[in-house]
């Protein structure tokens, strides 16, 4: 509500430079889509640099491996899991089958939402970590920035 009664009460102030002010953020974005285009291409012809560094994620198997502590840390999960056992149990219990069919159901969802997560992610990163993939993507970039700034004109 605040930033409503202000917003509106500096519009008033600001309307008789707003032109100018309009102008200089175009010129000052099409500045901003120039340099990072200009710089994504000379890093894509530049030489090439030694072999980069092995992230934690990097590789499939370690996304898993990160995902899969992540979840098991979780408080949140823990929390749903007790209260879903303790659940269970007030309302009768489980047999012996019961409960190892309930932990085997549940890691193996738990497992293969993380197994889709870490190898999507992982081809997706190498995609857009490549040579090209960078250069892409700031290109991409650029020309978003330009069309930002071309919007602000109209």
């Amino acid at each position: 509500m605040l930033a409503v009664l202000g917003g509106a009460a500096l519009a008033g102030l600001v309307r008789p430079v707003a032109t100018p002010l309009r102008w200089s953020a175009v010129a000052i974005l099409l500045l901003l889509a120039g340099q990072l285009a200009v710089g994504a291409l000379r890093r894509h012809r530049g030489p090439v640099g030694s072999a980069r560094a092995e992230r934690a994620l990097a590789t499939p198997g370690r996304a898993f491996a990160g995902l899969l502590t992540l979840t098991l840390l979780n408080p949140m999960t823990i929390v749903y899991f007790v209260a879903l056992v303790i659940g269970r149990q007030a309302s009768g219990g489980w047999t012996p089958a019961g409960q190892a069919a309930f932990v085997a159901g549940a890691f193996v969802a738990s497992a293969s939402w993380q197994l889709l997560v870490a190898a999507g992610g992982s081809v997706l990163g190498r995609l857009l970590t490549s040579a090209r993939g960078r250069l892409v993507t700031a290109l991409l970039a650029s020309a978003l920035i330009v069309l930002l700034a071309l919007r602000m004109i109209w």
